[in-house]
């Protein structure tokens, strides 16, 4: 198998097309053709299924499909890293609007000073999209909220968010003090992220709890806009603390939910460690050491360290 045949296998799946991947390859379709079976027939197994529409791929074409491109974009790694004589490459790392609000920027700036020959791509994105882009290897690893262990991922848990009721001082039923029990929120006007999201599952799972029903009167899945609701006083909001590092201190009062299980743990999900590139070992390693600078020096509000 030669790096080559993949090369022109992943192109023909990209542009559904043999003809159009020749042109764009810059060789004739008869060889590019023939490279292709020369694959099938090494892999003893029907990668594309040809016809008037173009080429498919088969469902093991699909399944080759995702490997290759890994394959490949390991192999330009290596070759990179190689001319370089440093570590090269690039990684696709996954966080949550309100993760990526405290842990963003410190991760840019640590794999700049550190590896600046490494490209970081940041997707920002609900956990569960996260979650989806991590399985079909589009990203290399996220911060994810929940997780499912078949997956053939490598699974840290990071660190422990504590949630916080948050909403402007002058809101009518906004108590006082520094924390606050779940029942004591009951009839304050809420504005949550919707039933899909998980945050929304810990918040109704702790008034279930209490035997109560949280007072929602708007959903938004957004976390800059949700947060604009509470700013303009339509209602409060229930968060981890790191969903207002971006708001003046003053701004808004945040108050801490007493009851233990309003907490969301996070975890450093990436593709096992055989699949993963130099680049996205590093970056791995990297992500973990900058999350527990912000927490050990106070930058990640209401967090703390996962105790093993």
């Amino acid at each position: 198998m030669e790096l080559r045949q993949l090369r022109y296998f992943v192109r023909v799946v990209e542009l559904g097309s043999m003809g159009r991947a020749a042109d764009d390859l810059g060789v004739v379709t008869s060889a590019l053709s023939q490279q292709i079976s020369r694959l099938e027939g090494e892999l003893a197994t029907r990668l594309l299924q040809r016809g008037a529409r173009g080429a498919l791929p088969t469902d093991a074409g699909l399944a080759f499909f995702r490997q290759a491109q890994l394959a490949l974009r390991h192999a330009d790694d290596a070759a990179q890293a190689a001319r370089q004589a440093r570590l090269a490459g690039h990684v696709s790392v996954g966080l949550a609007p309100s993760t990526s609000a405290v842990l963003a920027l410190p991760l840019m700036q640590a794999m700049s000073e550190r590896y600046p020959d490494v490209r970081l791509r940041l997707v920002e994105s609900l956990s569960g999209n996260l979650a989806a882009m991590l399985n079909a290897r589009q990203l290399d690893l996220a911060v994810l909220f929940e997780t499912e262990s078949a997956r053939r991922w490598s699974v840290l848990p990071l660190l422990d968010e504590r949630l916080f009721l948050i909403g402007r001082r002058d809101l009518a039923g906004m108590p006082g003090g520094r924390s606050v029990r779940i029942a004591q929120c009951t009839g304050l006007p809420l504005v949550l992220p919707s039933g899909t999201h998980g945050l929304r599952a810990i918040v109704d799972a702790a008034f279930a709890r209490e035997r109560r029903e949280p007072h929602v009167v708007l959903e938004i899945d957004g976390l800059a806009v949700l947060m604009d609701a509470v700013r303009a006083g339509l209602a409060a909001t229930i968060q981890p603390g790191a969903a207002t590092v971006r708001l003046p201190a003053d701004e808004m009062l945040r108050i801490e939910i007493a009851e233990r299980s309003a907490r969301r743990r996070n975890l450093l999900a990436s593709l096992s460690d055989d699949e993963l590139s130099p680049a996205a070992l590093a970056a791995r390693v990297t992500l973990k050491a900058v999350a527990t600078a912000l927490v050990a020096e106070g930058h990640w509000p209401g967090a703390t360290l996962h105790e093993a």
